[in-house]
C-alpha cells in the first residue's frame, strides 16, 4: 500500500507518522523501543495523556525539593535504561557473529 502519492511533494506530511512509527517499535538489538532510551519513559499516546491530565494536575503542586530529588532519580533511571540497551545490543552482536562465524 502505498501511502505517498506520486508526487514527491507529499513525502513531508507522512514524515511525523514515520517518525512516530520508529520510535515506538520494538527493536531487538537493544531490546526496547528508542524512544524511552531518549525520553526516559513509556510513550502514552494521545488517548491517554488525556485520562492523566488530572493526575498531572494533582503532580504539578509538589514540593521543589522532592521535584529535584524525583528529576534525579529519573536521570539515574534513564542510565539504568541505557546501560540494559547497550548490553542487549552487544549480547545480540556477539549471537549475530558466533552464527556468521559458523556458517
Amino acid at each position: 500500500m502505498q501511502t505517498v502519492r506520486v508526487y514527491r511533494k507529499y513525502w513531508s506530511s507522512k514524515l511525523d507518522d514515520a517518525l512516530w512509527a520508529y520510535w515506538t517499535t520494538y527493536k531487538t538489538p537493544i531490546g526496547a523501543t528508542p524512544y524511552p532510551l531518549v525520553y526516559g519513559k513509556g510513550c502514552h499516546l494521545p488517548m491517554e495523556l488525556a485520562h492523566r491530565a488530572l493526575w498531572t494536575i494533582k503532580t504539578v503542586n509538589a514540593d521543589y525539593k522532592e521535584a529535584g530529588e524525583l528529576r534525579n532519580l529519573q536521570l539515574n533511571e534513564i542510565e539504568e535504561i541505557r546501560d540494559e540497551a547497550y548490553e542487549c545490543a552487544s549480547a545480540y552482536k556477539d549471537k549475530l557473529k558466533k552464527v556468521h562465524d559458523a556458517n
